[in-house]
């Protein structure tokens, strides 16, 4: 518990931040696909934004979209002044470095909480209620152990749970064993050309989120006047729901030849880059400022510089980010590849307009079939892919 407490949680809190602002934007992306949704002849919603949204949408209600994102862009104004940006500013004391920043992060609600005096008395109430609750559980756990039987013999309660969920799950398996076996053969071979199809838009939407991201992460990274003003524009631009507009987009580009295809990668794409524009802002942020201060004395040009300090820096922030990218990537195609706006369906070749379209059908097996094969291709990608460069990551990149 003190190893967590004084060494692991601070060590990692400038990267479980930026990620959880990142988890929470995710969540706004995926708000109108989460709100309302049809499986066969069934209707599934529930009141909300997400759904306002996504009813706005499908009546082409240009004024009405407009509406709900503005409501959606206050809203995470609210949040980055009263959430993120003191979460930031108190986390900056956690970097590991010997020089303090010259331009620290700055919270103008962090501050009025640090001078408030009811926020001292809650801390101190706070604090004293858990170390509290760690000497019982201190105390609890001396008492089991000395009072500790070795032939304690599970439960009746336990035996009938165990029983019950094994048999639930060889049931399911049996279930969808049955259901797959229905797939033609033919169906299977539009599967693999359609996860071959969904698998490049992936690879094309990171390396265009990587091509700019990096950069720009970098920059604000390292310059805390222009990440004041870019973090709260940044975090309006992940949350606002591409979902939403996508339709609207889709009206433009549907014109050209193509124009299906390019929009699902433009679609993957913004559910793709704010992993990696968040990532790439943690790490820059986590940089300690007296290895920047060693590049400038040392003279170094800007490219030795990306080479030796930054780029080795990234590289365990850059791996995480590109597989939530690619998680995010395979996720969005479900919306990217199969669209309904205005009573008129559009969709291309793709493992997720495959889902989506077995949804809105009711086609169960071909709907556990696709999601299936979506789940062993991010699983082989993460083991082929990711898992050896998080191994490298590890072992060399690592900032001790």
């Amino acid at each position: 518990m003190l190893r967590l407490t004084t060494i692991e949680l601070p060590f990692a809190a400038i990267g479980l931040i930026w990620n959880s602002m990142m988890s929470w934007a995710g969540g706004w992306f995926f708000l109108m696909a989460a709100e309302i949704f049809t499986v066969g002849q069934r209707d599934f919603r529930l009141p909300g934004l997400g759904a306002y949204l996504s009813e706005a949408a499908s009546a082409g209600d240009l004024r009405a979209i407009g509406y709900g994102v503005t409501s959606l862009v206050l809203l995470v104004v609210i949040l980055d002044q009263l959430v993120w940006r003191p979460l930031l500013s108190w986390a900056d004391r956690f970097k590991v470095e010997f020089v303090e920043s010259a331009e620290p992060q700055r919270s103008w609600f962090y501050d009025a909480l640090m001078a408030s005096r009811v926020f001292a008395w809650v801390r101190a109430h706070v604090h004293g209620c858990l170390e509290s609750i760690e000497v019982r559980t201190q105390n609890y756990g001396r008492v089991a152990n000395e009072t500790k039987t070795v032939s304690a013999a599970p439960g009746v309660s336990a035996w009938m749970l165990r029983v019950g969920l094994s048999g639930g799950l060889i049931y399911g398996t049996v279930r969808a064993a049955i259901m797959l076996a229905g797939v033609p053969a033919a169906v299977w071979g539009h599967i693999a050309l359609a996860s071959g199809a969904t698998l490049l838009r992936v690879m094309a939407s990171l390396v265009l989120a990587l091509a700019w991201t990096v950069p720009l992460g970098v920059a604000i990274g390292f310059n805390q006047r222009l990440a004041r003003w870019c973090q709260p524009l940044v975090q309006i631009a992940a949350s606002i729901p591409a979902t939403a507009l996508f339709p609207v987009f889709l009206l433009a580009i549907l014109r050209f030849a193509h124009g299906m295809n390019v929009a699902a990668i433009l679609l993957m794409l913004m559910g793709t880059q704010w992993y990696l524009l968040f990532n790439v802002l943690a790490g820059a942020s986590a940089i300690p400022q007296d290895l920047k201060y060693t590049t400038a004395l040392l003279d170094m040009g800007r490219f030795e510089r990306w080479r030796t300090l930054i780029l080795p820096a990234l590289f365990p922030y850059l791996v995480t980010g590109a597989i939530t990218s690619t998680g995010g990537a395979w996720n969005a195609s479900i919306v990217a590849e199969y669209s309904t706006f205005a009573g008129r369906t559009v969709q291309t070749m793709g493992l997720g307009a495959l889902i989506s379209h077995a949804t809105a059908e009711g086609a169960y097996p071909l709907l556990l079939a696709s999601t299936l094969t979506m789940i062993l291709i991010v699983t082989l990608v993460n083991g082929l892919v990711w898992r050896p460069l998080y191994r490298l990551a590890e072992e060399r990149f690592r900032m001790e």
